[in-house]
This record gives structure tokens, C-alpha cells and sequence, in this order.
């Protein structure tokens, strides 16, 4: 067996014909892919790609998503574009270092709030270097304060 996620994905699968009461030859058929290769997917011993997973969902008539979650691609890219964006932020060159931890300061907090942040982050969203005059934000509430230039 390649992995766990390819296991459950086969086993979720499996029961997913099941339910809609289709042979693996007819599901095979209507998602235009082999009858062994479907059934190598349901054992676990294939990881299929994320366009033969649409083609079996579309068969299914199930969220082709769940199925990418299941096989643990949706995932996984959520991971590399959390990797990459936390990357490019600290390689801008144009950025102090206080700017790149605030801005990934208020990257986590947004994930955090949007329900993909996994909690762990250093400082969090609240913490300040406590640098007098470096924000327009009023410490007490959370708001942008309008400049007082007259």
C-alpha cells in the first residue's frame, strides 16, 4: 500500500459505489478508466492523479474535493501555498524584518480566522514589539486611528 490517505481514499471510494450501486466495471466505464486500475485505487495500491479522481467523482456524482481530501492532495497544496507565501514574504528584499513578522503575523491570524490556521505561530496576531509611534493602530481597540496632520 502506497499510504494511509490511499488507503482511506480506496475504502471511501469503494463505499461510494457501494451506495450508488455500481459494479467496478460500470464505474471503470462511466469514468473512463481501466477496471483494474479502479480497482488497484480502491485497494490502496494506486494513488490515482487529481483528473482521474474528477472523472470518478463526476461518475459518482460526488464533490470531486472530497475525494482530493481523501487522498490527501487538497491538503497537501493548502501546505505548499502556506510554505511558499511564508517564503516569499521573508525573501522580499524591500521588507525589514520587523515588517516580515508582521506581515506573517497577520498571514496567520487571517488563516486563523478563514479556519486553516493551525494554531501554532510565533507571537500571534497580538504581540508588539512595543516601539512607540511604528503603528496607526490604537493598541486598545484594534482600530486604525485617522492621522491628526493639520
Amino acid at each position: 500500500m502506497a499510504s494511509l490517505n490511499v488507503g482511506s481514499l480506496g475504502e471511501y471510494l469503494r463505499e461510494q459505489r457501494r451506495n450508488a450501486q455500481l459494479s467496478l466495471r460500470q464505474l471503470a466505464d462511466a469514468a473512463g478508466v481501466s477496471n483494474p486500475y479502479l480497482s488497484q485505487i480502491e485497494r490502496g495500491l494506486r494513488k490515482p492523479s487529481a483528473e482521474v479522481l474528477q472523472q470518478v467523482a463526476k461518475a459518482l456524482r460526488i464533490s470531486a474535493e472530497t475525494l482530493y481530501v481523501h487522498a490527501g492532495i487538497l491538503d497537501a497544496e493548502r501546505e505548499r501555498i502556506e510554505v511558499e507565501t511564508r517564503a516569499v514574504i521573508l525573501a522580499d528584499p524591500s521588507l525589514n524584518e520587523r515588517q516580515k513578522q508582521v506581515l506573517l503575523q497577520i498571514y496567520e491570524a487571517f488563516r486563523h480566522e478563514n479556519g486553516d490556521g493551525t494554531g501554532e505561530s510565533d507571537g500571534g496576531p497580538d504581540s508588539s514589539d512595543g516601539e512607540p509611534g511604528n503603528s496607526d493602530r490604537d493598541p486598545d481597540s484594534g482600530d486604525a486611528q485617522p492621522s491628526s496632520s493639520s
